[in-house]
């Protein structure tokens, strides 16, 4: 026996054959013909057998049950559905699988999902729109029976080969680019003109707005509604207070550092995002004067800081359900004409976006 330097114990190959431990060759599993040469039965049998059909004695279904035990034989359901014309199975494209906003709408399509009968499959595009592409194009290769996308792109007429083909898909978060298709969104424009709206109620004039990149969905409408709130309320917005970009946290920090200098910074800050507020939240504790904040998505301890963390929630399971549920209603036939959703947002107030300007 050796070991490795992380304390792992390796067992040699005759000692595990000598100890009794069985070796396999991995990728060749188990087949009916081979349940049926151990069983000393026919095919037919050992299907009916594996599929819980008539016409067979105890003795011999005995026989084949015992086959089936000790080879690990297990049915191949991806056959069986693919005579039917379903996987049942459906594809999950998200931005990031990592990102905490993903987490309970990716558990909401997998509940919908498996209420249904279905498996999901899920890969993260990295904001990438090649790379959703390549996996969309992969997951329908794989026949998945329908998509939900949350688009990195803005160019989608290469899935119009598989909607033609029946490949039932719904957008969740953005709305697809060049195509006609069903979108789940949040009301990313109101939601933002709330946010904003409630910062001026408590005095703030000058407000800065720190967000994701200009060309996704999502960001330009939380930009939309930030400038229609400044403009609702009379004031002129400076271009220094606006800083769209990567939410990479050296770019944000930059930018809202910059804000929060100089003999007119800004008294508050609306950020676009959660990976944006979390960043300006650690700038904001730096600073011995207090800086209103008030951010879009909320965040896990968000009620414990202090103070508390005013944001505007969406229900990512909400968007996730809505969608999957839209999804196996194409499946059934019961929809036609593509439709646009938009599901509401929430203004928490926790404290930091009540803050009055530091006089």
């Amino acid at each position: 026996m050796d070991e490795t330097g992380q304390g792992q114990r390796i067992v040699p190959e005759t000692a595990r054959r000598s100890a009794g431990v069985p070796t396999h060759r991995y990728g060749n599993r188990p087949t009916m013909k081979d349940v049926a040469a151990r069983a000393g039965v026919g095919l037919k049998t050992v299907s009916r057998v594996v599929n819980g059909e008539s016409g067979v004695t105890q003795e011999t279904e005995r026989r084949v049950q015992e086959a089936i035990d000790a080879l690990g034989f297990r049915r191949n359901d991806s056959a069986r559905v693919l005579r039917k014309g379903r996987t049942a199975s459906i594809g999950l494209v998200l931005e990031d699988l990592a990102d905490p906003f993903y987490g309970p709408l990716s558990r909401a399509v997998e509940e919908v999902a498996r209420a249904h009968g279905a498996l999901l499959i899920n890969g993260s595009s990295a904001e990438d729109p090649d790379r959703e592409q390549e996996l969309a194009l992969a997951l329908c290769a794989r026949r998945v029976d329908g998509l939900v996308i949350i688009p990195a792109g803005d160019d989608h007429r290469y899935l119009e080969p598989e909607l033609r083909a029946g490949v039932a898909t719904v957008f969740v978060d953005r709305p697809a680019g060049r195509i006609d298709a069903d979108v789940v969104l949040s009301d990313n424009f109101g939601g933002a003109r709330d946010g904003v709206a409630h910062l001026i109620a408590h005095g703030h004039r000058r407000i800065g707005f720190v967000g994701d990149m200009p060309r996704i969905h999502t960001a330009a409408e939380r930009l939309r509604g930030y400038r229609t709130a400044m403009e609702d309320a009379g004031i002129t917005v400076e271009g220094s207070w606006m800083s769209l970009g990567v939410t990479d946290p050296t770019r944000v920090r930059r930018a809202t550092e910059e804000m929060l200098s100089g003999p007119d910074a800004v008294t508050a800050i609306f950020t676009g995002n959660n990976r944006v507020t979390v960043t300006a939240i650690r700038v904001i504790a730096e600073r011995a004067r207090p800086v209103a904040l008030v951010g879009f998505d909320d965040i896990e301890l968000a009620d414990l800081l202090q103070p508390g963390l005013t944001v505007v929630a969406q229900d990512s399971a909400a968007l996730g359900r809505t969608a999957a549920e839209r999804l196996f209603r194409q499946l059934d036939g019961t929809l036609l004409a593509p439709e646009r959703i938009e599901l509401p947002t929430r203004l928490i107030t926790r404290g930091s976006g009540e803050l009055p300007p530091a006089s």
